[in-house]
Parts: structure tokens; C-alpha cells; sequence
């Protein structure tokens, strides 16, 4: 079975050499443990360090230094996945952040062609013609992605008429860079990529005058705004297009006084390829303990927090049709 994941996690890779939509596959992997045990349902929550990859306006929410670090071991152990975050605030409500991936595959087998003896039909009909077990060598698949993302809050009251009130509306609005390097075998390929976005929070208890009532938050995400191309160093100098994708999503936010609690729901739509569905739930106690669970495209997710003092320990657990994942990061509040 670690044989057969291995070839099906090779030709993902060899596909970028290739013409197909599906080029920039692996940012769809998402970045994150919280957001991921919440099934991916972030962007109007985004208020971490991986809210650079699901919504950088939602940096602007971060009034601290805030690191964060993550590990997962993907498809068996074949494959690791690392994030790195760093969000700093600034004056004049604005912050900013950077974020690193990677995904990496390394020892991949090589067997070379050079020594094939025979016909495909002599080697059926003789199987000591074909080649031995033992590879001629091994390579390495690794893509990097950073991102350099900006986010500024604003307040705006919006006029509900004379016959009501002003309502305060949160603002927020982000951008972020991305540069992309991607190695497979000798090759290398690279690309630049943009994103914009918005959020907006408002509180119910305001418009409804149900003072128990949380706030609702609505987001907007433009990633790789008119496609992300990378450029291969091969001698056609080939050329593979990560498509313009429209993430949209909304949150509730409502405190539970009574239990010294409150709890997410949050859903999110990417229109990229036939639509991806994501939805997530999140309940936390007295900003001390956290539990989430989560779906998207047929998988399921959960996961837990812990916060010790300024530290937060993240453990997510998230299904594939290539292998369960375990998750696990760690937020350092500065």
C-alpha cells in the first residue's frame, strides 16, 4: 500500500510538467490546524496566522505577535507538511504577516530505463529480463510557497435611517503575495501570485435588539487574482496555470455568559474547479479549551486546543482518500 501511494503521489507531481488544471493541486491542501479541524470553513473566522492563506484581511484582528508553527505527516508518512506563520501588528490598526509551506516527498525512487533488456513481451514471458528491485538512485519533490500579506481594520457606521440608528460595522481588507518554487528531480519551476480580500463583522444584538445575540461576520476572498503562472526551467520553458479561485464564507460568533463560553459555526464555498463545500463548528470555554469539528468535499475533521499561559496547542485529525492525517501546532502569543 506505501508503494502504491507513492506511485499515485509521483504522478501528481510528474502532472506539473504537464498541461492540466489541476497545476497548483497541492495550495489547496491548506495551511493551519485550527482552520483545518474546522473543515477548511475559515475564511470569515480568520483570526490566526493561517488566515494569510484562507483570508489576510483577517490578519487585521491580530493585536499581537503572534508565531505559529505546524506539522503533519500526509498519505501514510510519505510526505511531510510544514507552515510557518509570523503576524506582527502595527500602528493605525493595520497588520502585517508572512507565511511558509512546504510539501515535501523525499527518496523517491529512481529506475532507470538504460538497462532494460528485451521486448515488453520478452520481460512478461521472462520475468528475470526485467529490472531488479533496487532503485539506481532516489530524488526529492519539494514546493515551497510564501506569502507576504497586509490587513487594515476600519469601523464605519452605517446609517439605518432616521427611524433607527447608526450601525458600527467592522471593516476589514487584506492583500497578501505569494512567490511559489516548486523542485521535482532536476527541475524547478516558479511563479508569483496575488490576493485581495475583504471581512465585515457586525453585531446582531444591535440590528435585532436582542442583547444575547453574537456577531456575524461575512468574507470575501480573491486568490490568485487572473491565474498564477509558474514557469518551468525545462527547454520548452513550459508553463502551468493555478486558476483564479472565488472563496466566500460566513460565521457566527455567539458568547454563551452562562457557560463562560461561546461557540462558531462557519461555512465556506470555493468556486474553483466543480466547488468545494466547507462547514465548521467550534466551542470554546473560557478561552482556556477548545473543541471543533469539520466537512468539506466529503471528508470529516475534529480537533482541540489547549492554552497554557501565552501558548496554544493545536491537535487537528482530518480524513483523505489517501490516508487520515494528524495534525499538530503550536501559536505563541508575544
Amino acid at each position: 500500500m506505501r508503494y502504491m501511494l507513492l506511485i499515485i503521489i509521483i504522478l501528481f507531481s510528474i502532472n506539473v510538467l504537464f498541461a492540466g488544471k489541476y497545476a497548483g493541486d497541492f495550495l489547496e491542501i491548506g495551511a493551519g490546524v485550527r482552520s483545518l479541524s474546522m473543515g477548511g470553513a475559515f475564511s470569515a473566522v480568520a483570526d490566526d496566522g493561517s488566515a494569510i492563506y484562507w483570508n489576510p484581511s483577517g490578519i487585521a484582528q491580530i493585536r499581537h505577535t503572534e508565531i505559529g508553527l505546524m506539522r503533519a505527516f500526509l498519505y501514510q508518512g510519505l510526505a511531510n507538511y510544514d507552515n510557518l506563520s509570523i503576524v506582527q501588528p502595527l500602528p493605525n490598526d493595520v497588520s502585517i504577516g508572512f507565511h511558509w509551506t512546504r510539501l515535501s516527498i523525499t527518496d523517491i525512487p529512481i529506475f532507470s530505463e538504460e538497462h532494460l533488456v528485451g521486448t515488453v513481451d520478452q520481460r512478461i514471458s521472462f520475468p528475470w529480463l526485467n529490472l531488479p528491485a533496487t532503485p539506481d538512485g532516489y530524488f526529492s519533490s519539494i514546493d515551497d510557497v510564501f506569502q507576504f500579506a497586509f490587513a487594515k481594520y476600519s469601523r464605519y457606521e452605517l446609517n439605518m435611517g432616521w427611524l433607527f440608528f447608526e450601525l458600527p460595522i467592522d471593516l476589514y481588507f487584506g492583500a497578501n503575495m505569494k512567490y511559489i518554487n516548486r523542485s521535482l528531480y532536476d527541475y524547478t519551476g516558479t511563479g508569483i501570485g496575488f490576493d485581495l480580500s475583504f471581512m465585515s463583522r457586525f453585531d446582531l444584538g444591535e440590528i435585532t435588539e436582542q442583547a444575547w445575540l453574537g456577531d456575524l461576520s461575512l468574507a470575501a476572498n480573491l486568490q490568485n487574482i487572473g491565474g498564477t503562472t509558474i514557469v518551468w526551467d525545462t527547454d520548452s520553458e513550459h508553463e502551468d496555470k493555478i486558476l483564479f479561485n472565488t472563496k466566500i464564507g460566513v460565521a457566527l460568533m455567539q458568547p454563551m455568559e452562562k457557560y463562560q463560553s461561546k461557540f462558531i459555526i462557519s461555512t465556506d464555498y470555493d468556486y474553483v474547479y466543480d466547488g468545494t463545500f466547507h462547514v465548521g463548528f467550534e466551542w470554546i470555554y473560557d478561552d482556556l479549551v477548545s473543541g471543533r469539528l469539520g466537512y468539506y468535499d466529503s471528508n470529516f475533521s475534529s480537533g482541540l486546543s489547549l492554552k497554557l499561559y501565552q501558548f496554544i496547542l493545536d491537535y487537528a485529525f482530518v480524513t483523505n482518500a489517501l490516508g487520515y492525517t494528524n495534525r499538530i501546532g503550536l501559536r505563541m502569543n508575544l
